[in-house]
């Protein structure tokens, strides 16, 4: 039986990824407008996407120290205040410049909310809670992303966009009055000194990045400067790579990639992340642009993946207790596999029910994927790095959701070439059929991690519900 006060923070925090993990994809159907409004191009616009998810990308490994110089609760209070009062900047701004420099900020709040409200979380629940207090604070990066889109389209016709931020006052306010009445979390300690070239080492190498990636995703990418920035980012990572393992109190403690279950869980979860990212970018555009559907239809069948995130969730425990992580896992990997392939074999004359059904399957998959990850991670990191573990975890799944898109345009224009060599490759669906089956290799290489994991994976966080046996608690309901 979880705690009703934890599981009560554990919602806080799912409150507070939603927040962060749609306001990094929301705005990208408003860029038209925003443009027109602001008087600046399109392709400039784009850097209040980018200025976000550099942000939040960089600042995350400080989420460690500052959790330990500050204390729990004053920086989760503050990451969610600043975050709120950025959102207000930002619908207030009357130039691009003061729009990014708001997003900058946003981003600076976004960092601090989600790491820190899972450290919070992990700290307080024995072993065998973990995975259901995983299960809530996972589901909203299963969602935004599918819901983003949608959104950011129906705001953008009927209002303004200014209400893409305005919509993050309220859930903000109620954000810090929950945080104020929930937390106390641990005091302020004495950390250890920052590691300076560490954070401009990683800081660097991240932010060069993510800008990178952001430039190969744009419509007409400016190649040599993604290419060059691409470089940069791997000289800055392995010589920062080199400098964490030296230290002995680096940002980021990549130390903890040594125990075994938590390396194999941060592969299999990035893996993971790019495959669910990629489908709900990739699904709208061919439903609008080829079949020729109208974006509430293509929205409205895009959402079956978030009812199978939700439809499964009572099953999820008890199919890892039952079955152990490594065969449920392995089986996650098969399906969100099989129905990617599913996906790249779709035509306009596919019924709709088939259709809504594979995206059901779908969102299944992801949602037991990633629970059975982000909870796996953890299992057997000790005590004492579980912090620096949290952090990593954290970083990675930020880089890689962002990465996603990135990957689901790269192959698009894979297919698009193709399609131009081969005259009998006609029309923008092989286009289509070529970027889902290059996301289906991704989810089988992820699925050759799964059946790498050892059989007793994960043993400890579920050996409590196995002697209790499988009658369901509130929490599960």
């Amino acid at each position: 039986m979880i705690e009703k006060r934890l599981r009560n923070i554990a919602l806080l925090v799912a409150a507070c990824f939603f927040m962060e993990l749609l306001d990094g994809t929301i705005v990208i159907t408003a860029i038209p407008k925003i443009s027109t409004s602001l008087g600046v191009s399109p392709g400039t616009t784009g850097l209040v996407v980018t200025a976000y998810l550099v942000t939040v990308a960089v600042l995350i490994p400080l989420s460690s120290w500052m959790t330990v110089r500050y204390g729990y609760r004053w920086v989760l209070l503050s990451a969610i205040a600043v975050f709120t009062a950025a959102s207000l900047g930002a619908a207030m701004s009357q130039s691009f410049g003061e729009l990014v420099a708001m997003r900058v900020l946003q981003g600076a709040g976004g960092a601090m909310m989600v790491p820190v409200g899972r450290m919070i979380v992990f700290e307080r629940a024995a072993k065998s809670q973990v995975m259901r207090l995983m299960s809530y604070i996972v589901w909203p990066a299963l969602l935004a992303p599918v819901i983003a889109p949608l959104a950011g389209g129906v705001i953008t016709t009927y209002a303004s966009w200014r209400w893409l931020f305005l919509i993050n006052i309220p859930l903000g306010i109620a954000g810090v009055i929950c945080a104020w009445r929930l937390l106390d979390g641990k005091p302020a300690e004495s950390p250890p000194r920052l590691d300076l070239a560490g954070v401009l080492l990683t800081c660097g190498g991240l932010a060069a990045l993510t800008y990178a990636a952001h430039l190969a995703s744009e419509a007409h990418a400016p190649w040599l400067p993604a290419a060059t920035l691409g470089l940069a980012s791997v000289v800055l990572l392995a010589i920062a790579t080199r400098h964490l393992l030296r230290t002995s109190a680096p940002v980021l403690d990549l130390r903890t990639l040594r125990v075994r279950t938590f390396a194999n869980a941060m592969v299999g979860s990035s893996l993971i992340w790019l495959v669910i990212g990629a489908i709900p970018f990739l699904l709208p555009l061919l439903f609008q642009t080829v079949f020729g559907w109208s974006p509430i239809k293509s929205g409205a069948l895009v959402l079956f993946v978030f009812v199978g995130n939700i439809a499964i969730k009572p099953l999820t425990t008890p199919m890892y207790s039952s079955y152990g992580f490594r065969r449920v896992l392995l089986a996650a990997a098969v399906c969100l596999t099989l129905t990617t392939v599913g996906c790249a074999l779709l035509t306009a004359r596919t019924p709709l029910v088939a259709i809504a059904l594979l995206a059901l399957v779908s969102g299944a998959a992801r949602s037991v994927s990633m629970t059975g990850y982000s909870t796996l991670a953890l299992s057997d990191v000790p005590p004492a790095q579980m912090r620096a573990a949290n952090a990593l975890t954290s970083t990675a799944q930020q880089l890689f959701t962002g990465l996603a898109v990135v990957l689901a345009t790269l192959a698009l224009r894979l297919g698009t070439a193709i399609g131009r060599l081969d005259s009998a490759a006609h029309g923008g669906k092989f286009a289509y059929l070529i970027a889902f089956l290059a996301i289906a290799v991704v989810g089988a290489i992820a699925t050759t991690v799964a059946f790498r994991l050892h059989p007793s994976a994960g043993a400890v966080l579920t050996a409590d519900a196995s002697v209790t046996g499988s009658q369901p608690t509130p929490e599960t309901n």
